[in-house]
């Protein structure tokens, strides 16, 4: 029997003894689940512990299971623009290759490499696959960097910063000219005098 670091108990794991080994077998999948901490990108989150559904294939290959699917979950965050909070829902899609461990001569699982050594791969423990890491991946490089609030936001006022879709089209300051082009200003008024 392998022994495995992974909880089967935990959302994120996958067993894949009912697909078995065998090359083209497929099995879908549909779970929701707990949103890790830290799924940020810019000014956008998903919250902790908000649900994400998961809806996943597993397909055998030769190398191991294939896992296709999607994520959807609701991220919280501020528009970029008039800073007023946005949440929204949003979907990422997700492909990963789970290697079936490596063998020795007699049939036993040798150990995973380990990700420090440069190994990007993902490998199966036992039966077992995590899809945490994955999920991860892909919902954070979906989260939009700058959310808006709606896509015609105007932002606020560069001068006293309200709202300019509050304050209406007639906001305005004046004329207002660059302080450092004041004394040009003064030179072609004092020359119309003359």
């Amino acid at each position: 029997m392998t022994l495995t670091r992974l909880d089967p108990r935990s959302p994120y794991v996958v067993d894949t003894r009912p697909l078995g080994r065998q090359p083209g077998s497929m099995r879908t999948a549909t779970r929701v689940v707990p949103a890790p901490g830290s799924l940020a990108a810019g000014t956008s989150a998903i919250p902790e512990g908000s649900e994400i559904e998961l809806d996943f294939r597993l397909e055998a290959v030769m190398e191991g299971v294939l896992v296709t699917g999607t994520a959807e979950a609701r991220y919280e965050g501020e528009c970029a623009r008039c800073l007023d909070p946005v949440s929204h829902s949003f979907e990422a899609s997700y492909q990963e290759l789970f290697r079936y461990p490596e063998e020795d001569a007699y049939g036993r699982a040798e150990d995973v490499p380990d990700e420090e050594e440069g190994e990007e791969d993902y490998y199966l423990e036992g039966d077992l696959l995590d899809l945490e890491q994955v999920l991860r991946d892909a919902t954070v490089l979906a989260l939009p960097l700058s959310p808006l609030c709606r896509e015609d936001c105007p932002g606020l006022c560069v001068e006293c910063g309200v709202k300019l879709a509050e304050a209406g089209a007639d906001h305005g300051h004046g004329e207002r000219v660059d302080p450092r082009w004041e004394a040009l200003r003064k030179l072609g008024g004092s020359s119309g005098d003359a």
